[in-house]
């Protein structure tokens, strides 16, 4: 395989939506998704109302890669090696004696091979790696520091009132039936929450479709809600740039299981037809499905036995990892926490953003220090690198933490946003991830501060 990787290689080329495609404002979309599920833990499930109330310096806490353990109300942050760097109870930071003493002289987490191996979903224990379902880090920490102040027991039955919320406000019929707090909102004020793609973007997938690539945009979203997006991000002719759009895609289950399970449905009016189809034959807007009968359609559409496809997402469990892994796609990841680690911002992104932000919306939380949830956290350190100290606070060495580590293995290159590589020539030669080369080469434009000091010190 080469050492460097190129568009212009590709055959096809996907994308995932949320937070790939489209940015959203994400401290406006943070609080609202925290104030959605919040709500109905406390209107619908009897939780304290205080829940509702969050200082900008709670967001602190609100970081990407933790796994709540639904059995004790930890929530630790793993090295690449499944050895626990740092945890909470609840809130609370445990020291590193609590953190030896719960799990063990090694620190090992004991359901890390479960989760190392397969990301399947499990009653012990939630990994969070998307904004999606972040904010919900930050309540599971408030809701257990709620059953304790309560002199409750804490188990996973609060869980199933977590999960319950979830569904609420983003199962497939919430958008249409206006129910829970999220859609409704940002169907009222999109421009609050989501960011429009710059004309760079655009312009930059035209000329990849232009080309002869076939483009593919594949979401779990719902088809209501992917179309509010992309009418909102791209434009009212947004359906004219990808060949193939597939909504409610159920991923990771879209790449992993066999095509019986989920046939592909057409859509009428955004209502799934109740007839499967046997298998792709033509490009349109198709929901559900699976790899396997899309890979055929794209055999046909490229004219080639084994097309080269690549696929951009933002979530490990549900893009990098099965694409990488069932479908044998190239990947490339959007790790917006590279620009919480001195990656500065695309040009096109910051005019954007001088444009959309309103100064009134401005103002409240940033002069009140709400941190962005993709910026490093003062609780939780750096999404890539992090101190291991063994007992005593003798030794201390620098680990990768396992978020990083599933980075270099299941992508092939990792960048801030699209808006970063939009104005590179498609044959633009991208250095990619490899296990034979220093831990930096694979991240565009450069790698995050945390990982250069870190080669530094090992050299």
């Amino acid at each position: 395989m080469s050492e460097y990787f190129s568009l212009a290689d590709c055959d096809v080329i996907g994308f995932d939506l949320d937070h790939t495609l489209c940015r959203y404002h994400l401290k406006e979309t943070s609080r609202l998704i925290y104030e959605s599920f919040t709500r109905y833990l406390v209107e619908h499930k009897g939780y304290d109302k205080d829940l509702l109330n969050l200082t900008p310096a709670t967001w602190d806490f609100c970081f990407k890669g933790l796994v709540v353990d639904l059995e004790d109300g930890n929530l630790v942050k793993l090295a690449e090696d499944g050895t626990v760097l740092r945890a909470t109870h609840g809130t609370n930071d445990l020291s590193t004696e609590e953190i030896i003493k719960h799990y063990g002289p090694k620190r090992e987490w004991k359901h890390f091979n479960s989760l190392n191996t397969s990301f399947t979903r499990s009653a012990k224990y939630y990994f969070y790696d998307n904004y999606f379902d972040l904010p919900g880090a930050l309540l599971c920490g408030r809701v257990v520091d709620m059953l304790h102040k309560r002199g409750n027991e804490v188990n996973s039955n609060f869980w199933k009132d977590m999960v319950a919320a979830i569904d609420h406000n983003y199962n497939t019929s919430a958008f249409k039936d206006d129910a829970g707090t999220y859609f409704p909102s940002v169907k009222r004020d999109p421009g609050r929450y989501l960011q429009p793609c710059s004309d760079s973007v655009k312009t930059w997938l035209r000329s990849m479709k232009n080309a002869g690539k076939v483009l593919l945009l594949i979401t779990s979203s719902h088809s209501d809600y992917c179309r509010l997006i992309c009418e909102h991000i791209l434009g009212k002719d947004f359906e004219e740039l990808f060949d193939v759009i597939i909504t409610n895609a159920l991923k990771p289950g879209f790449f992993s299981l066999v095509p019986q399970q989920r046939p592909f449905r057409t859509l009428v009016s955004d209502v799934e037809e109740s007839e499967g189809l046997p298998s792709l034959d033509k490009p349109g807007w198709y929901s559900q499905g699976n790899w396997p009968h899309l890979h055929e359609l794209l055999k046909t559409m490229t004219g080639k036995t084994e097309p080269k496809v690549v696929y951009f997402g933002d979530s490990m469990r549900s893009d990098m990892f099965p694409a990488s892994s069932f479908g044998k796609w190239e990947t490339v990841m959007i790790v917006e926490e590279m620009e919480g680690e001195g990656v500065p911002k695309s040009s096109a992104a910051m005019s954007n953003e001088a444009q959309v932000e309103p100064l009134e919306k401005k103002g409240k939380f940033e002069e009140q220090g709400m941190k962005a949830p993709s910026a490093a956290s003062n609780q939780w350190g750096s999404y890539f690198v992090d101190v291991h100290r063994s007992g005593g606070g003798d030794e201390e060495s620098q680990k990768l933490t396992w978020c990083c580590h599933c980075i270099h293995k299941y992508s092939t290159m990792a960048i801030p946003s699209v808006e970063h590589i939009a104005d590179l020539p498609l044959d633009y030669k991208f250095p990619r991830f490899s296990p034979d080369k220093p831990c930096t080469t694979g991240y565009y434009p450069r790698p995050p501060d945390s990982l250069l000091k870190r080669c530094e010190g090992l050299s």
